[in-house]
């Protein structure tokens, strides 16, 4: 995969833990910015799945309602 490059700027605290994590961890400062990022990401589209579902509990019925099965298909 192409990398691209990305400045940041972070005060003293935040630069020096970022490389500590990342000397703890074993990897460069780049790869742990990169696996937060991933993470991040990560638990977005889970909030996200987790959100549908539990909107589908609460309406589902409703849902179905509003679009009966026969209309599958159409759009």
């Amino acid at each position: 995969m192409a990398k691209t490059q990305l400045n940041v700027r972070v005060d003293a605290d935040t630069a020096r833990t970022a490389r500590e994590r990342a000397l703890a961890r074993g990897m460069s400062v780049n790869r742990y910015i990169e696996e937060l990022v991933r993470q991040d990401a990560g638990e977005v589209g889970k909030t996200f799945v987790d959100a549908a579902s539990d909107f589908m509990k609460q309406y589902g019925s409703i849902f179905a309602e509003e679009f009966p099965a026969e209309r599958e298909g159409r759009r």
